[in-house]
């Protein structure tokens, strides 16, 4: 088989696509897999780094408002279907599967011209618009979640069959992780992440939570505050002697290299709603404090937040009414109760799908 994967921009666009790939590789070594993405784009180290051959197309993103450079990304945008074509008559792929953002639009419209079978995935409880538009003519609409089908138009493709990022860490196991991690077995463990580049209002309220938190002996931490906040957080936390008081029940990083291995250890986690994130606490099971980010478009990660809480899985804090009072008040309330974290993880866990890049590759084989 002849495998195209397409899709980029973000790391959420990015990680399922890969997972699906290992996956397939997995089970069928002999599978020919060729990633497109966008020129400039994170893909650019990611997909080579992890041993795939990648192709990139000069597409942007359209902005908002008519200027110069609208005009240019549409001149962009039929340059790169125009590539994209030859990409596909070049490689024949039997299937073409699209993982979310413009990076993926020129190769998969150029896919249907040329009668190709495409499937599209998509990581959000709201889908993006490029999946609601391509949805209809495609072979198959692959969904995380329940909740989304009500946003397509066409039912008949729809699939719920989870994030494939899931795939990588449903198997991972809190004591192995811990021990993995040097954390001590026996205490409490709550993880605070904002992503990658970390998130400023998360990050004092987070402060001023540890500042209130020190005097609790049956809680270790740890917290990565992001590259671009960790010196000023450091800072912080020194001249309150915050690190003194906690000693080594508190770990402070700008980065977690293996993210899946610390939410397996944590007993709770205070995070961000991306997709990706999403996909492996609830392959794992790990009870959240969400915050969403409102920063980001039709304020998806809000509603995938929700649908975590409404399901049990989640408590969910809007920026808005984010402090370390407020921090403080849900964390210990909830690792104060055990019943109630169990049930949580429990109900987590349900939505989890480990399986979710068996589910899609299983599609290929109808």
């Amino acid at each position: 088989m002849h495998l195209i994967l397409t899709g980029g921009g973000t790391g959420g666009h990015i990680y399922p696509a890969l997972a699906l790939a290992r996956y397939i590789k997995k089970v069928s070594p002999e599978t020919k897999i060729l990633f497109v993405g966008a020129g400039g784009g994170m893909e650019e180290k990611i997909i080579p780094e992890a041993g795939f051959r990648l192709e990139t197309l000069p597409v942007k993103g359209l902005p908002r408002r008519l200027n110069l450079r609208l005009l240019q990304a549409f001149y962009l945008a039929g340059k790169s279907s125009a590539m994209a074509g030859k990409i596909i008559d070049e490689f024949q792929p039997d299937f073409v599967v699209g993982t979310g953002g413009y990076a993926a639009a020129p190769i998969i419209l150029a896919s249907l011209a040329k009668r190709k079978k495409v499937i599209i995935h998509e990581q959000n409880v709201i889908p993006g618009v490029t999946n609601r538009f391509l949805a209809p003519w495609v072979y198959k609409v692959c969904l995380s979640f329940e909740a989304s089908k009500k946003y397509f138009l066409k039912r008949s493709n729809l699939c719920v069959t989870g994030n494939p990022r899931a795939s990588e860490v449903g198997n991972l196991e809190k004591k192995t992780a811990r021990r993995i991690l040097n954390m001590n077995p026996d205490l409490p463990f709550l993880l605070a992440v904002g992503g990658s580049r970390g998130a400023a209002a998360l990050n004092r309220s987070m402060v001023d939570f540890l500042l209130s938190a020190a005097s609790y002996k049956d809680i270790q931490i740890l917290y990565i505050t992001g590259e671009r906040y960790y010196q000023e957080t450091v800072e912080r936390l020194k001249a309150g002697k915050i690190l003194e008081l906690f000693g080594g029940r508190l770990l402070i990083r700008p980065y977690q290299q293996e993210m899946p291995l610390a939410l397996a250890a944590a007993d709770l986690v205070i995070t961000r709603a991306g997709a990706t994130t999403l996909a492996e606490i609830t392959a794992l099971g790990t009870p959240a404090i969400i915050i969403p980010s409102p920063n980001v478009v039709h304020n998806h990660q809000l509603i995938n937040a929700r649908e975590l809480s409404r399901q049990g899985a989640a408590v969910t804090i809007e920026e808005k009414d984010l402090s370390g009072k407020v921090l403080q008040e849900k964390v210990f309330e909830l690792l104060q109760n055990p019943a109630r974290l169990v049930e949580m993880q429990k109900k987590c866990k349900k939505l989890g799908k480990p399986e979710a890049a068996e589910n899609i590759y299983k599609l290929m084989l109808l």
